[in-house]
């Protein structure tokens, strides 16, 4: 029974791994008042990335700059496409997803059916994974699993103690009293969308160099869908983020558990996206004035207008 929870503990922290390191950055560029849909297109291309570069040069640790790099490159496309551009948010958004996962099938086509030689290593914390029962289940774990919640707790502090995050979450609920303020509007939005960029393709290199040890076309599954209803969810707080992630995660394990019971498997695959529906549907009853929406989310502004 023990080996059972604890082996339950390890794979729900991995399962939410790639939702919080997404989830994240999607309320870093939601605060600022810009909606990016893309997140999924964005993890699989991060996914590849890390994954080709490991292959191909052995080392893991390479792979994660590499997505990153390669998040920052295609969210550039959103932000200037949102804000100097000016678009349709929701329609570049859904852009960046066909384009992200079209360009990811592409470049990985080469690679299915290869598996890495080498993955990213679990750490296990020196005096913490010994502790009984939870030791080996939190503290012996995926890098990407610590620096998931380093960056969440770091956002939420950011975002609420510092005068920078005071100045981004003024963007999203009013740029134009922003700007009044000396503040420039269009450069902390594409920080913002930037660096959420970065946060989702670090989610998806977890995915493929680390949670797995292969490439799969389609692998993100979509996560990525699922982290901007957890953005609401968490009341875009990255520090509820934190625990909106492990519950999903949660319910990525428990298909698998419950599959000896003679569940349909079909029924179960269902359960994350189900749960991701009922959630959305509860949250909509509730009065939008208590959920913390930034004010403009995907509202356009031009600069120096009244």
């Amino acid at each position: 029974m023990e080996e059972i929870i604890i082996s339950t503990i390890q794979r729900t922290m991995v399962a939410g791994t790639p939702l919080l390191l997404a989830t994240t950055g999607e309320i870093i560029c939601e605060r600022a008042g810009i909606l990016n849909l893309g997140v999924e297109g964005v993890m699989a291309i991060g996914a590849v990335t890390a994954f080709i570069v490991t292959m191909t040069t052995g080392q893991p640790w390479l792979g994660v700059p590499a997505a990153m790099a390669a998040g920052f490159a295609v969210s550039l496309i959103h932000a200037v496409a949102s804000v100097t551009l000016q678009a349709n948010q929701v329609v570049s958004g859904l852009a960046l997803t066909m384009l992200g996962l079209g360009l990811s099938g592409m470049m990985g086509k080469p690679y299915v059916g290869r598996p890495l030689a080498v993955k990213m290593d679990d750490v296990a914390i020196p005096f913490l994974s010994d502790l009984p029962w939870i030791g080996k289940a939190l503290f012996h774990q995926s890098p990407f699993l610590y620096l998931a919640i380093v960056l969440a707790l770091t956002a939420w502090f950011f975002l609420e103690r510092t005068r920078m995050g005071i100045q981004i979450r003024s963007t999203g609920e009013n740029p134009k009293a922003t700007e009044n303020q000396g503040v420039n509007v269009a450069l902390i939005r594409y920080a913002c969308v930037l660096v959420g960029g970065i946060f989702s393709a670090l989610a998806g290199a977890h995915l493929s160099i680390s949670y797995s040890s292969s490439w799969v076309e389609g692998m993100t599954a979509g996560r990525g869908w699922i982290a901007i209803a957890l953005t609401i969810f968490a009341l875009w707080n990255p520090a509820r983020a934190i625990f909106a992630s492990f519950i999903f995660g949660g319910i990525f394990v428990l298909q698998y558990l419950l599959q000896p019971l003679g569940i349909s498997p079909n029924f179960l695959a269902m359960l994350p996206y189900l749960s991701t529906l009922i959630i959305l549907l509860a949250i909509s009853f509730k009065d939008p004035r208590r959920l913390n929406a930034p004010a403009r989310l995907g509202a356009v502004y031009k600069r120096g207008e009244r």
